[in-house]
């Protein structure tokens, strides 16, 4: 499956699980090598739950902090992930104006949080190893990519043999750039690249730090809700 493959526009989800349930029942045509879905948090979580109970895999997290300065709170600069992963998006900085040690705070300080968003939401549990097998990185969407883009990357420094992209909603533009970093994508729907994620939900309230905790426990405890024995090639 491509960035195209299976796209339709105007596909509505009624909330995030609806959209986990339907990304999981098309993975499940896929052939993957023991698979490991990995959400991306906070909003990717719930989506990815779903999908990985589907498939009868394990589920962890990737977690990824988006860069900000204090002056432009507003402004994405890029973004950074577990794995000392950073991606920097040179043209925005160049705009901005920010310079060599605005960056390295908002880096420094992106990866504080990044450290201590992973010790919350896996507690004392280790990472899932990806080495060696297909991890299926999991968002609630995407609009410029940069999250999933460092997500991606995460995964390959993980080990993984090939990293499948998996969301509900994405603009072509940005799957086309995400193609560098994925080995497969799979999308159910297509949007224009300045619409915002929540219009394709019914429903999209926030998600908390606790739900994240709540639900990656929930796979460890339920077989079949993540963390279920996986044969090595689903079809």
């Amino acid at each position: 499956m491509t960035s195209g493959e299976g796209c339709h526009e105007a596909v509505v989800f009624d909330d995030r699980t609806d959209a986990g349930q339907r990304l999981g029942h098309r993975l499940a045509r896929g052939t993957w090598t023991d698979p490991v879905v990995l959400g991306v948090p906070r909003g990717g979580i719930g989506v990815a739950f779903e999908a990985a109970r589907m498939l009868r895999a394990p589920l962890d997290v990737i977690v990824v902090r988006k860069l900000h300065v204090a002056h432009h709170p507003e402004i994405n600069l890029g973004a950074v992930g577990e794995q000392d992963v950073r991606l920097i998006d040179d043209e925005v900085l160049w705009r901005t104006g920010v310079g060599a040690d605005e960056l390295a705070d908002a880096v420094r300080d992106a990866r504080s949080e990044l450290a201590r968003l992973a010790d919350l939401y896996r507690g004392n549990r280790p990472r899932t190893d990806v080495r060696g097998r297909t991890a299926i990185v999991v968002d609630d969407g995407i609009r410029t990519g940069s999250t999933a883009h460092t997500a991606c990357r995460v995964a390959h420094e993980l080990g993984a043999a090939e990293v499948v992209l998996a969301v509900p909603v994405a603009p072509p533009q940005a799957l086309e750039r995400l193609e560098e970093v994925t080995d497969e994508q799979v999308c159910l729907a297509t949007v224009g690249p300045a619409e915002p994620i929540s219009r394709s939900y019914r429903c999209f309230p926030p998600v908390r730090d606790a739900e994240v905790s709540r639900l990656l426990r929930r796979a460890v405890q339920s077989p079949g809700a993540g963390g279920a024995p996986q044969s090595r090639d689903l079809r």
